[in-house]
């Protein structure tokens, strides 16, 4: 299964190409295995047992305060030894189904449950990184995954970059509030997302319409589009089907392949569209506002509230791409390196000699990613808008410090409520006061 999965992906990974890889029967694959999803989920639940084995021993060996630095080697060891399961089980796994999503993450609760524990027993005084634990361990993995996808293996940079994305967060252990995701409630709309969502148009009247036939292609076009966003959001990509799609939008089979060749060039034009909006909408939100920190908040409230207020297309970008294939993959990963490009302005705000290096840009969006990604699987709970301050947490403590990012995400919360000054999500009551903000040089892009 290992095997299939790297190279055919999800889709790849059928009954038929694991019995070759494995060289055994059909029936003999049926003695062990209900289904194919069945076996995918026990190769999650082998492949990460040892991985779980490796973390605990490395954060035995280290003192409590190194508990997260001891786990990122053992993942980084793990990538490096046992490239092909590590590529299995930190990236692969993504494209699978709803139960293998399930397996992932609860491995990734276990390793930060490890982590977690450690850390409790530091000193009060003692700095640990402070960041939601989950979120540090699965872009860890996303990061060495998306190398080994393109056959690499975690060299001494990505190590070093890694551990120093970790250590950019710490603080004294008494002074964490960051480790829990939390949602803050009321937190104003940004004013460049449209006051209510988009929509399919309009299905058209019977019998022949009086319209150009350019007009109802578009319409058709757009039906379609919807509809098969809804229907990868219910039930993803693979199995949805062309002759869902085609009753969704209310057209037949013909109008469908007319535009079409098939149900990937329909998921290809969704996220294209989808990507090239938000870059649109995040670049406006970015450059209306003086300062760099506040143009990274005023961005990431677009992009959280886009988020929450489109679940079904949510679902679609963050959770069903990794099942369509290569090229759909690879997209995911242009639209992360493209969000890094507001990051590299930090590096004129700070000023100082210990900037974030170009591994801690990629590992800083691929956690808002895995923030979203998150949010966008939880259907019942969507308080995606709410987790802005804690994106907008691991964009800039990295270059600002994680108290003075505090200090400014109360500010922002204060500023956007006209209320009495609140405090960020999980902080104790007491707080230092506001420190004086530093002017980036000029308004210039990225």
């Amino acid at each position: 299964m290992v095997a299939a999965a790297n190279k055919g992906g999800y889709l790849g990974a059928t009954v038929s190409e694991v019995i070759a890889q494995a060289g055994v029967s059909r029936p003999t694959f049926y003695n062990y295995f209900a289904d194919r999803d069945e076996c995918f989920v026990a190769c999650v639940e082998d492949v990460r047992a040892p991985l779980l084995a490796d973390v605990r021993s490395a954060v035995r060996e280290r003192p409590p305060e190194d508990a997260l630095a001891g786990a990122i080697e053992a993942l980084i060891a793990f990538a490096v030894t046992q490239p092909a399961k590590a590529r299995f089980l930190m990236m692969e796994v993504l494209g699978g189904t709803v139960a293998a999503l399930d397996a992932r993450e609860e491995g990734i609760k276990k390793i930060a449950q490890v982590v977690e524990r450690a850390l409790g027993r530091a000193p009060a005084e003692q700095p640990t990184p402070d960041l939601p634990i989950a979120i540090v361990i699965g872009t860890v993995q996303r990061v060495l995954g998306s190398r080994l996808r393109r056959g690499e293996l975690a060299s001494d940079k990505t190590r070093a970059g890694l551990l120093e994305w970790a250590r950019s967060y710490e603080r004294p252990a008494r002074a964490g509030h960051w480790h829990t995701l939390t949602a803050t409630r009321s937190i104003a709309p940004s004013p460049f997302l449209p006051l209510t969502p988009p929509r399919a148009p309009a299905r058209l009247g019977p019998g022949r319409p009086r319209l150009a036939e350019e007009k109802v292609a578009e319409n058709h076009r757009q039906r379609i589009l919807f509809a098969t966003t809804e229907a990868i959001a219910q039930q993803g990509y693979v199995a949805t089907t062309v002759a869902e799609i085609t009753k969704l939008a209310g057209i037949d089979g013909r109008a469908f392949y007319r535009l079409f060749a098939e149900k990937q060039e329909v998921f290809d034009a969704i996220y294209e569209s989808g990507l090239q909006q938000m870059l649109t909408l995040v670049a406006h939100a970015y450059f209306a506002r003086d300062h760099w920190p506040e143009r990274i908040w005023e961005a990431l409230r677009v992009v959280t509230q886009s988020a929450q207020g489109n679940p079904a297309g949510a679902q679609v970008a963050l959770v069903a791409a990794y099942a369509v294939g290569s090229a759909a993959v690879q997209r995911v990963g242009d639209g992360r390196a493209a969000f890094t490009v507001f990051l590299h302005e930090g590096y004129r705000y700070s000023g100082h000699d210990d900037q974030p290096s170009l591994v801690a840009l990629e590992a800083i969006a691929t956690g808002v990613f895995e923030i979203l990604y998150r949010a966008a699987r939880e259907r019942e709970s969507r308080d995606t808008a709410g987790l802005l301050p804690y994106a907008a947490y691991l964009c800039l403590a990295p270059f600002m410090g994680p108290e003075p990012t505090e200090r400014f995400i109360d500010q922002q919360l204060s500023d956007e409520l006209g209320k009495p000054k609140r405090r960020a999500p999980g902080k104790a009551p007491k707080r230092p006061p506001v420190a004086k903000r530093i002017p980036t040089p000029g308004a210039a892009g990225t």
